[in-house]
């Protein structure tokens, strides 16, 4: 195997050789370019994301300024917003479904180091893959760490620490981060009301 094998695959690797310095670099270009765009390029961003992730669903929208480490182990569905300040560190998979909300400075860490400071000083370092499901809501300065998933609908909140997988359909926040409560039929018609009052208010603009 080479390191980038070892890497995608969650062992544990150098990050070096010509192979995996290659995949960085082209990301840094990427990122760089995609930072610096007009704030009004919206298609020429668009372009350069598509370029860099694995896979990009249509409707997705990123707030620059935009930080990974190869973009290419990336994949996200459709409707995906992302506020300022995102980082994905992506030295494994990180699977992003339709629908889902980033607040500022949402940070999703793949890469992860021994325990052991020894080993640790010999620049060995592992990842762990992260998903997210669909409709999910991640909060300002959510940090997901390695091996997490996060289920379909769930909501975190800003500033929580995900260590653990987080079920579907719950409101979870924390440091670690824990389930608080589900997300009940209630809530949904709470506010599923209130977004019909907007579309009333909406059609009664145009008349």
């Amino acid at each position: 195997m080479t390191e980038m094998e070892r890497m995608l695959a969650g062992r544990l690797y150098i990050a070096q050789g010509e192979e995996i310095a290659s995949a960085f670099l082209r990301c840094r270009r990427l990122t760089d370019a995609f930072n610096r765009a007009a704030y009004d390029d919206f298609e020429g961003r668009n372009a350069i994301l598509r370029e860099l992730f694995g896979a990009l669903g249509e409707g997705a929208s990123i707030a620059p300024p935009f930080r990974c480490d190869y973009g290419r182990n990336i994949f996200i569905g459709d409707r995906f917003m992302a506020n300022y300040d995102c980082i994905m560190l992506d030295v494994c998979r990180i699977t992003i479904g339709d629908d889902v909300f980033f607040g500022p400075r949402v940070g999703l860490y793949t890469a992860a180091h021994p325990l052991d400071a020894a080993v640790r000083a010999e620049g060995l370092e592992y990842g762990r893959p992260i998903a997210i499901g669909n409709g999910v809501w991640l909060g300002g300065n959510v940090v997901v760490n390695p091996g997490v998933t996060v289920g379909d609908g769930a909501v975190v909140g800003s500033g929580s620490v995900v260590t653990r997988d987080i079920p579907p359909n719950v409101v979870a926040a924390g440091n670690p981060c824990r389930v608080l409560r589900q997300i009940i039929e209630d809530d949904r018609a709470h506010w599923r009301a209130l977004r019909d009052e907007y579309r009333a208010w909406q059609e009664e603009g145009k008349t």
